[in-house]
């Protein structure tokens, strides 16, 4: 049998015409999905902020130790990854192949202050001196030295460290006592 066009349209015609037609959606609710939605981005900046410097600090391989020194609650932790140096969290300046740009440096390449890193330790040294004295029985005598952790990869050039280590010294940072984290090893064998 077959079929002309004119009749192919016409048995398709009804056809469709006798297949129900679904109901019409008027209205769509999706308050609950953005409410849904909201929750996850909340949920997710604050995973982002509070994970900062784990994030940064997992990208660090470091030395083992065999020390079992408490770590400080008020110290300031300083990171230096293959890729920059990052301070509480914040990233201060980036490094390139174990370096930091000369131009970052005062002094260009033989330089060995990092002026950028200097005034963000000073300032966030200011900030803890303020917050110290407004908590109430606040004793001068009695205040700690600042105090900065570095943590860093195995494999930091040695003079890296010590640009770090002269930029946060400089009166203005006000940094004295350094900690330097290293990962806890475990002897192979029993002490006898």
């Amino acid at each position: 049998m077959s079929f002309t066009q004119r009749e192919a349209r016409s048995i398709i015609r009804k056809a469709v015409g006798r297949v129900p037609e679904g109901e019409e959606i008027r209205h769509l609710n999706i308050m609950p999905m953005m409410d849904m939605m909201t929750i996850l981005l909340v949920a997710f900046i604050a995973q982002a902020a509070t994970s900062a410097t784990e994030i940064t600090a997992r990208t660090v391989s470091l030395p083992p130790t065999l020390s079992d020194d408490e770590l400080p609650d008020d110290a300031t932790t300083l990171v230096i990854t293959k890729n920059g140096i990052v301070v509480q969290g914040e990233p201060i300046v980036a490094i390139s192949n174990g370096q930091v740009d000369p131009a970052e440096k005062e002094g260009g390449a033989l330089g060995i202050k990092i002026p950028r890193l200097t005034n963000f330790l000073a300032n966030l040294h200011a900030l803890q001196v303020q917050k110290a004295q407004s908590e109430p029985g606040y004793d001068p005598s009695q205040a700690k030295p600042p105090e900065i952790m570095i943590i860093a990869d195995r494999t930091t050039p040695y003079r890296l460290l010590v640009e770090v280590m002269f930029s946060a010294k400089q009166k203005e940072a006000g940094y004295k006592h350094f900690r330097l984290i290293v990962q806890k090893s475990f002897p192979t064998r029993p002490p006898t």
